[in-house]
C-alpha cells in the first residue's frame, strides 16, 4: 500500500488549484505534510510544477531528512523540516511565489515584523503576523533556521499570553525577500486559504488607493515613522 495515499491525492488537489488561480507558476513552490507517527513526510519534488503533481512521484523522506520513496524532494526540504521542529502542531506546509508578494520585499515592505499592514479583518484573523526573512539563497539552512526562530518566538509569546504553550501554528506565514511565503498548520485544507490571503492583502496593498488605506486596526506595536513603507499610509495610522 501507497504510504499516506488520501495525503498524496490531497497534495495533489491543493498543488493544482495554487497553479492555476495564479499563486504559483513554472517550477516555483512546493508542499509537504507530515506523517503519523515516525514515518516522515511527503514532500513535492525539486523542479516539479505543483499543477501537474502525480501522487506517486512525491517524495517520501524520513523524519531525518532520509529519501525513501518517490521523486528527490525539493531543495527547501530542510526548511520545511526546521519548521516542524519548531511547530509539533504543524502538520502541512505550502510555500508559494505570489508575484505581488515578492514586488512587495523588492518595494518595501510595512515593517519587518509585519509585511502588511492590517487592512482586512479577515487578514488579521486568518494571517495575522507576517514577519520578513532576509533573502537566502533557496534550500540555504540560514534561512531555516530563521524561520524556526520566528515561530518559537510567536509560540513562547503566546504562553507567556496564554499560560501554556500556544495555540497550534501560532506563526501562520513568514515571508523571504525576493522568495516566497510558508505556511504551516493543520492540513492542506487549512494553510491553502492563509498561503490565498496574504498576497491577495499584497495585491490590495500595491494598487493605487494604497496611499489612502486605512488598516483595519491601529497596531499594538507601530512601525518606524522613517520607515519608508510607513510614510505611504495615513498620518493617523503612524
Amino acid at each position: 500500500m501507497t504510504v499516506g495515499a488520501p495525503l498524496r491525492d490531497e497534495i495533489v488537489r491543493v498543488g493544482r488549484s495554487l497553479f492555476e488561480r495564479g499563486y504559483v507558476h513554472a517550477t516555483a513552490g512546493n508542499i509537504s505534510v507530515r506523517l503519523e507517527g515516525d514515518a516522515g513526510y511527503l514532500i513535492t519534488p525539486t523542479d516539479a510544477c505543483l499543477g501537474f503533481l502525480q501522487p506517486d512521484r512525491l517524495a517520501h523522506v524520513a523524519p531525518d531528512g532520509t529519501q525513501l520513496a518517490g521523486d528527490r524532494a525539493s531543495k527547501t526540504l530542510a526548511l520545511h523540516r526546521r519548521i516542524y521542529d519548531a511547530d509539533p502542531e504543524a502538520r502541512c506546509i505550502i510555500h508559494t511565489h505570489g508575484t505581488h508578494l515578492v514586488a512587495l520585499t523588492l518595494a518595501g515592505v510595512w515593517s519587518d515584523h509585519d509585511i502588511l499592514p492590517p487592512l482586512t479583518p479577515y487578514y488579521v484573523m486568518k494571517v495575522g503576523h507576517v514577519p520578513l526573512i532576509p533573502y537566502h539563497r533557496p534550500g540555504d539552512p540560514a534561512a531555516a533556521a530563521r524561520v524556526a526562530e520566528r515561530i518559537e518566538a510567536a509560540r513562547a509569546r503566546y504562553a507567556h499570553s496564554r499560560g501554556d504553550d500556544g495555540p497550534p501554528g501560532s506563526q501562520r506565514l513568514a515571508r523571504v525577500t525576493r522568495r516566497g511565503h510558508g505556511g504551516a498548520g493543520g492540513t492542506g485544507r487549512d494553510r491553502a486559504p492563509v498561503a490565498d490571503d496574504a498576497p491577495e492583502a499584497a495585491a490590495a496593498d500595491r494598487r493605487p488607493h494604497r496611499r489612502i488605506a486605512q488598516p483595519f486596526w491601529r497596531p499594538l506595536v507601530k512601525p518606524d515613522p522613517k520607515d519608508r513603507a510607513c510614510r505611504s499610509l495615513p498620518p493617523t495610522c503612524r
